[in-house]
């Protein structure tokens, strides 16, 4: 098992950024708390905005739980059924972040659309005390989670659902000094509806951030047609093919592929070359495969048309 490990921290696959770990425990304390208070300020103050925001809270503790828990999970290092280790438990929970921010939006345009029809009475000065209270805990939440923000998608999701909370205790003390101030009470679903639509805007890059990932897609800043340039550029490489390149965790992009170098001594400064061709797209694992000849051309040849001549002759 030691050496499975070793050799994963060989291929760089440690080098995604990290979870902030303390910070996120502390975010969560911080969430938890206010949403208690926004639970029963609301339910004193009648107003949608406070609970939607602390029904959004409360999905916060739980996808702020869940990435605590994949960050200590993808720490375990590689074994020999998850060679790759655990990293991806992070993209799943980012996953799983993003669709509970969609839910979230839709639950709350609902009960917006309901409150327009069937307005109720809201206690405004209540109401806009817990929304400047909210807006300042997220907002300390925001700074203790915004270096980490480009970071790892399990600490991008994390942020994301705190920037939702904020935009939300704006949309809420908004709406509460619109009330307090000329009693227009529609001013509450109303801001409830626009914050989803922001929400929405965040959950669905997240969202197609871990898809893209699990999924195996080539990361957006890697051209196929550059990735293929550069390594036949290389000195004594006479073809490619079979060329993949797919990101294992937020900022660790490996490739794989096959070269025909016909002569076997310029073997090491291929693989040292296409290493270094690699390295300046951002690809930091490399697995390459050399060969003397096709060996696909060869395969393709011998095999009769019709009978699987698509097939390699070789594994990956």
């Amino acid at each position: 098992m030691a050496s499975i490990a070793s050799r994963a921290e060989c291929v760089h696959l440690t080098q995604g950024a990290a979870t902030p770990v303390p910070r996120l425990w502390a975010v969560l304390a911080l969430t938890g708390a206010f949403m208690v208070l926004e639970v029963v300020g609301g339910w004193l103050s009648g107003s949608l905005a406070l609970l939607a925001d602390a029904g959004h809270m409360l999905t916060d503790v739980g996808a702020l739980g869940l990435s605590l828990v994949t960050a200590w999970v993808a720490q375990r290092p590689a074994d020999a059924s998850k060679t790759y280790g655990y990293l991806r438990w992070e993209i799943l929970a980012a996953l799983v972040n993003g669709a509970a921010l969609f839910g979230i939006a839709g639950w709350v345009v609902v009960e917006a659309v309901q409150r327009l029809q069937h307005p109720g009475p809201i206690r405004s000065g209540l109401f806009l005390a817990i929304a400047a209270a909210g807006l300042v805990v997220n907002l300390v939440s925001l700074a203790m989670l915004h270096g980490s923000r480009e970071g790892s998608l399990n600490a991008r999701g994390a942020y994301l659902h705190v920037l939702g909370d904020a935009l939300g205790s704006i949309g809420a003390l908004t709406a509460a000094g619109i009330i307090w101030l000329t009693g227009w009470t529609p001013a509450d679903p109303i801001a409830s509806i626009v914050l989803s639509l922001l929400i929405l805007a965040g959950a669905w890059r997240l969202l197609r951030e871990s898809t893209d990932i699990l999924l195996d897609a080539v990361p957006g800043h890697v051209a196929m047609a550059d990735v293929q340039r550069r390594i036949l550029a290389v000195p004594g490489v006479a073809a490619v093919h079979d060329l993949h390149v797919w990101t294992v965790v937020n900022g660790v992009v490996a490739m794989s592929g096959h070269a025909v170098v016909p002569q076997l001594e310029s073997h090491p400064d291929v693989l040292e070359g296409i290493r270094t061709e690699m390295a300046a797209l951002g690809i930091g694992h490399v697995t390459m495969q050399l060969e003397v000849a096709d060996e696909c051309e060869d395969v393709r040849a011998a095999t009769p048309a019709g009978h699987g001549g698509g097939h390699h002759g070789h594994g990956h």
